[in-house]
């Protein structure tokens, strides 16, 4: 039984009955009934009754399986001629078609006998012997082939029965047999790509070279034959079809049968299986083939960075093994010759590195998927470069102090020596004289001036000097030329006294003479104290009511002694629920006033003909991209918003109720923030322009245009810190709640400015955001994803390292973003967000808990297809999109009920 049920099961194909079909007992012409019923001819046949049961059941069940199962439900139209044969033959045919034919059978037309007997013979043995054959249909006997034509078209009949219809039996047979080997070549061609695509799929990277170059060698060649075996069986296709079509293309009356235009229809679509097939094999073989050619590089490099690496490491400890400063000056310049040899030798390896470093980060920057393990390498070799230069200089430095140390000691030396043969050549006897001892002084003198060129006359300062290079043998030797200098300069100082006091005996005695008393010295003016500057400062901030910088509301002026914090005004009045009226009431005329002076100190003055020669090229035409809607802003405070709010002075009680009103209004100032960058942008462009210093200084105002145009952005938001401080005054009295919806609709109105702020930031969608329904929610997230392929089943590899990622959350869609920053023009960074991909909302489902992360969740997309697992920055952040996604997926089941 196992053994039965592993067998595969296939239906009956043309080349198993070959033998049976060409015995043509049975066809299938392609004629159709009136109703599109399939016909099938059982044709005179003289050995009919001998066929055996499995050939005959074989070949109609194969007969019945071709037509289409639109056709094959109607039912099948049976034609039996039997016009020269006898009743026995008819009833013989109508009993083995009524007890072993498969299909849905409809009508059963039967032309009997011509002879008179055996026709008479038939009439009676129908009547008699009909319930016998226990068909469901009816029997129709036909007395010739024009009886059958009032009942089947002409069109739809062979030759044979006095139709139409050109039918070739071994025809038929080489078409049927031609299609079904083209259906076996493109199934076998699919598994040999979907075997491929799996053992692609499967493959691990080498990690060597060679076996690299195997492997990508190995799968291009299968590859390749692949695609033969894909054209060829794509030529197979054509072929076949160009067969199929051939009366059509020989005729232009001629028309192809029901069953000939589905052969046409069958080999359209296996073709377009092959077409779909290769584009997702091809699709998915760019994708291996760049990973293969990106590990190849990644083992070149690797191969490189090892070789390279290992050269330099050798560098390193070779020139770690030049400790020797050098005890001498021949010593010394060697070991100069020897560092300088290092460095020749390993500027080769260095340039290598150099080059190896620039090459992995192209790779990063053409997007290497092993950039983890390139960068580091990068970086690696770029640290042991720079090592192996600071240390060569580091030596250098040494070795000169050393040469230059060695050479002072020389000199040292050589003076010591020098002053010795000095005294020795002295004759004592040329000394006994006057002249001869101020002769040898003058010697000693000349000499004792060049004691400065051996630079060692201070020895604490020259240890100093050479500290670094100072080993004990350098430091003795040192200090045995000190103190033989030292022992030197004593030898002189006793030989000057001698030749001193030498001198003094032939010389006259001088008398001495005391000094002319010096005046006595001025006395010093009293130094002038100075007190010390105070370190406490005076701090005096004013507050200019109107202008752009000014504070909006009645606050008095603080003075602060001694306190660098003083910038922060102090709110010295009463937060009652007037004076917070109060002070909106006036700062929002003083916003009124703002905004006038913007429209008519600079919108309309753009229009003044007077002016127009200051407007720069950049500018002109460009008014609505500068000011935004600032005037439907204007008009919306000043005849609406501000008379509203100015009438709760009497009725406090409708402060809120200006808020709750006015909320669609209030939207105005979306607009105007969505076309703030570029405003911002023109006025980089243009501010410096001659027009604006006109318009500014006509108005005497302090601040440049940039300044009032962020007036709007700051009006918005000062209203949520009224209310707020409104609320704290009103807690748990009468209005509070309507209070605390006034606030949350202004909160929503700038969360809606803050998110079409970004919105417009989008980049690289095709469609249209508007069209995707309310912006809900946006923010940045951690994105791990997990696609499954369609047909081909080429699972893609999860990604383990997430993207990061800016989610925007619409009505009808979820986009995925990813955040770029760039500076403009040496200003503050600009966000923009380049698109990377979509989910329909109708489409998704979503996991609220990822195992072992309360910060993630799951969104699924078709069936768990694709799976975007995302972390959030906090479990409030998670759960706060949580509840908005399923709002969404809550609306819409609703809707759809």
């Amino acid at each position: 039984t196992d053994e039965i049920m592993q067998q595969e099961i296939r239906p009956l194909v043309a080349v198993d009955i070959i033998e049976q079909l060409h015995r043509q007992f049975a066809i299938l012409s392609g004629g159709r009934g009136k109703d599109g019923a399939p016909i099938i001819t059982f044709p005179e046949f003289a050995g009919f009754s001998e066929i055996p049961d499995d050939d005959f059941l074989n070949v109609v069940t194969y007969l019945t399986s071709i037509p289409s199962l639109e056709a094959a439900s109607i039912g099948f139209i049976i034609i039996i001629d039997r016009r020269r044969d006898k009743w026995s033959a008819v009833k013989a045919s109508l009993t083995r078609i009524a007890g072993a034919f498969p299909g849905n059978l409809q009508l059963v037309f039967v032309l009997r006998p011509s002879r008179f007997i055996q026709r008479a013979i038939a009439d009676i043995g129908i009547k008699l012997y009909r319930d016998d054959f226990k068909m469901k249909v009816p029997i129709i006997m036909l007395n010739s082939v024009s009886d059958l034509h009032g009942y089947i078209d002409k069109s739809q009949l062979t030759r044979e029965l006095g139709g139409t219809l050109e039918y070739g039996h071994s025809q038929w047979i080489h078409h049927r047999t031609a299609i079904e080997n083209f259906a076996m070549t493109v199934k076998s061609t699919a598994q040999m790509l979907q075997t491929f695509g799996t053992d692609l799929a499967e493959t691990e990277l080498p990690n060597d070279v060679q076996c690299t170059e195997e492997l990508l060698s190995s799968h291009t060649d299968h590859h390749s034959k692949l695609k033969d075996e894909l054209k060829l069986a794509v030529k197979q296709g054509a072929t076949l079809l160009t067969c199929i079509r051939e009366p059509v293309t020989r005729s232009a009356n001629s028309k192809l049968s029901p069953d000939e235009l589905e052969n046409v229809a069958t080999v359209e679509r296996l073709l377009a299986q092959l077409d779909e097939t290769e584009k997702a094999f091809d699709q998915f073989w760019t994708k291996h083939h760049l990973k293969l050619e990106q590990c190849l590089q990644l083992r070149h490099f690797e191969h490189d960075f090892r070789e390279v690496k290992l050269t330099l490491d050798n560098l390193m400890e070779t020139q770690a093994g030049f400790a020797d400063v050098g005890d001498s000056v021949t010593r010394v310049e060697n070991l100069l010759k020897e560092q300088k040899h290092l460095e020749e030798k390993g500027q080769e390896p260095l340039e290598k590195a150099q080059s190896l470093a620039l090459h992995g980060e192209q790779l990063i920057q053409n997007n290497h998927y092993a950039v983890d393990s390139i960068r580091p390498k990068c970086v690696e070799l770029r640290r042991i470069c720079d090592d192996f230069t600071n240390e060569t200089k580091k030596k250098y430095d040494i070795l000169g102090k050393s040469l230059e140390l060695h050479k002072q000691l020389d000199k040292a030396s050589q003076w010591c020596e020098a002053g010795i043969y000095l005294l020795a050549s002295q004759a004592v006897d040329k000394c006994q004289s006057q002249e001869g001892a101020e002769t040898a002084l003058v010697e000693i003198e000349k000499f004792l001036v060049t004691a400065k060129e051996h630079q060692l006359s201070n020895p604490k300062e020259f240890y100093n000097q050479f500290d670094m290079i100072l080993t004990p043998e350098i430091k003795a030797n040192a200090q045995r030329i000190v103190q033989k200098l030292e022992d030197v300069q004593e030898m002189f100082d006793k030989r000057q006294v001698s030749l001193k006091k030498l001198a003094a005996k032939q010389t006259r005695p001088v008398q001495p003479v005391a000094p002319h008393p010096e005046s006595s010295p001025k006395r010093a003016s009293p130094k002038i104290t100075r007190p010390a500057a105070q370190k406490n400062t005076s701090y005096h901030f004013q507050v200019r009511r109107g202008g752009p910088a000014a504070q909006n509301g009645n606050h008095a002026l603080v003075r602060v002694q001694g306190d660098k914090s003083a910038g922060l005004l102090v709110n010295c009045k009463p937060h009652t629920q007037s004076h917070i009226i109060n002070e909106l009431i006036e700062t929002e005329r003083v916003y009124v006033e703002e905004l006038q002076s913007i429209i008519e100190g600079y919108a309309s003055e753009m229009d003044n003909p007077n002016l127009v020669h200051l407007i720069p090229s950049a500018l002109q035409n460009k008014k609505e991209i500068l000011f935004g809607n600032l005037p439907e802003i204007y008009y919306f405070h000043n005849r609406i918003f501000l008379k509203e709010i100015e009438n709760c002075i009497e009725n406090p009680e409708f402060f809120s109720r200006c808020f709750l009103k006015r909320k669609e209004d209030l939207q105005i100032y979306e607009k105007y923030c969505q076309n703030k960058p570029r405003s911002e942008a023109l006025w980089r462009q243009c501010g410096d322009s001659i027009f604006f210093q006109e318009c500014q200084r006509k108005l005497d105002h302090k601040l440049s245009l940039d300044a009032y145009l962020l007036k709007p952005v700051q009006r918005i938001t000062k209203y949520q810190l009224l209310l707020k401080e409104m609320l704290k005054c009103s807690k748990n009295s009468e209005g509070t709640a309507e209070l605390e919806e006034a606030l949350a609709t202004v909160l929503d109105i700038i969360k809606s400015v803050n998110d079409s702020m970004h919105q417009i930031a989008i980049t690289g969608y095709e469609g249209d955001v508007s069209e995707l329904g309310k912006l809900l929610m946006q923010g940045s997230f951690n994105v791990w994803t997990d696609h499954k392929k369609g047909h081909n089943k080429v699972k893609d590899l999860a990604r383990f390292k997430p993207m990061q990622r800016h989610l925007f959350l619409y009505t009808k869609m979820l986009l995925f973003c990813k955040k770029r920053e760039e500076n403009t023009d040496g200003h503050e960074k600009t966000a923009s967000y380049s698109f990377k991909n979509s989910l329909k909302m109708s489409t998704v489902g979503i996991t609220e808990n990822v195992k072992g992360d309360n910060k993630k969740f799951e969104i699924w997309y078709n069936g768990r297809e694709e799976v975007y697992i995302i972390q959030a920055s906090s479990v409030e952040l998670k759960n706060t999109w949580i509840s908005e996604i399923r709002k969404v997926l809550t609306g819409q089941l609703e809707a759809c009920r």
